[in-house]
């Protein structure tokens, strides 16, 4: 996908006049007097209006851009002692609720696995009045929820992100919410930043993040690009959360129960280990969380109850797995597809399964869906 990587959104209700360091709108042309205006007395000249700074150009991703390249030079580490104990950007402090918000929460919203593909993402959201035709959140008091599988394999991982990161501003403001799971590619990139090509202990022998990231569609385009806010938030995202009667995860896997008996047991334990940024310890939670397909065979409706017994909810919502791979239609995610036909989620395992990955990536579908779903 070619496009132009957005430039950075302030929260809303940051006023044009804001002090240095402040984040600074969108520029309109310059606010100069119009001819013929009148002076004013000598006594009391007005002062100019102030002049908005244009704002800085939107990058654009590099020609020498290669999807799934093979070739790209190691990722040095050592920068940081752990995956998240650098201080990330002066947070924006959260806006004040609307006084003429609906009262409650709105809609529930979930999306499958964007993996970079940024201007399909907007187009999805925008196609159910979530955002508007600039990008920004138009739904209100919507409640959002993202399954994980940000980067990798799409050529714009970084504006995802920060597509998301924006939408969670601006839903606070307007009453509702834009939160986001994580995936085994987050935990990928987090060890391809850190660990680099450290080795790790792998079930097939001796690997490291560097190469298992490349191996699954790391773009350089993204490193280059990732900073401390991203890792930041990457880092403190949640691996399990139940909305509605609706268990979210990203991966159709029982991994989770491996990691505690509720749900924030889950993600404390999550939190604790890329916190103590032991290479193989996050290496085992990244292999663990690429688990798939338990839900599938005959005993997968088993399976998904022992995940609502352990969490809670009626329904369990992942991603990861994409529709096409659960319907046996094709082989391999990097397998060459004229496209693969995906009209909706897909329910399965007595109905107690929703998956939500559209194999975006094998020129599949992105997947955003209101819950619960009807029909």
């Amino acid at each position: 996908m070619a496009g132009e990587t957005p430039a950075s959104v302030p929260p809303p209700g940051v006023p044009s006049g804001a002090s240095a360091g402040s984040p600074v709108p969108p520029a309109g042309p310059p606010l100069d007097l119009p001819a013929g205006t009148p002076a004013a007395p000598p006594a009391a000249p007005p002062a100019a209006p102030p002049v908005v700074p244009p704002a800085a150009p939107p990058a654009e991703l590099p020609e020498e851009y290669t999807p799934t390249a093979r070739d790209l030079p190691v990722i040095e580490s050592g920068r940081t002692d752990t995956l998240i104990d650098r201080p990330a950007v002066v947070p924006v402090p959260e806006p004040a609720q609307d006084p003429d918000a609906p009262e409650g929460m709105g809609p529930l919203y979930v999306v499958g696995d964007v993996h970079g593909y940024y201007d399909e993402l907007r187009e999805a959201l925008a196609a159910e009045g979530l955002i508007d035709a600039d990008g920004n959140w138009a739904a209100g008091n919507a409640r959002l929820w993202f399954l994980g599988d940000f980067t990798d394999r799409g050529p714009d991982g970084i504006g995802v992100i920060d597509l998301v990161m924006q939408l969670s501003a601006e839903a606070a403001a307007a009453g509702g919410y834009c939160k986001a799971l994580m995936g085994n590619h987050e935990l990928l990139l987090l060890g391809a930043k850190r660990f680099g090509d450290t080795p790790v202990q792998s079930g097939a022998g001796t690997a490291s993040f560097q190469a298992a990231w490349l191996l699954n569609g790391g773009q350089k385009t993204d490193m280059d690009r990732l900073e401390d806010h991203h890792l930041q938030w990457m880092a403190r995202l949640d691996a399990v959360m139940e909305e509605d009667g609706h268990l979210l995860v990203h991966s159709d896997t029982t991994a989770y129960l491996e990691y505690g008996d509720s749900i924030e047991a889950v993600n404390d334990t999550v939190h604790d280990v890329l916190t103590r940024s032991d290479a193989d310890e996050v290496w085992d939670l990244f292999r663990k969380f690429t688990k798939r397909f338990a839900f599938r065979d005959e005993a997968g409706s088993d399976a998904v109850r022992e995940l609502l017994d352990a969490y809670g909810g009626d329904r369990v919502v992942h991603g990861h797995s994409p529709i096409p791979y659960l319907l046996g239609e094709v082989g391999t995610e990097d397998s060459e597809s004229e496209g693969v036909a995906v009209d909706g989620p897909h329910v399965y395992a007595d109905g107690l399964a929703i998956a939500m990955d559209g194999g975006i990536t094998m020129a599949g579908k992105l997947l955003v869906v209101q819950l619960p779903l009807t029909g």
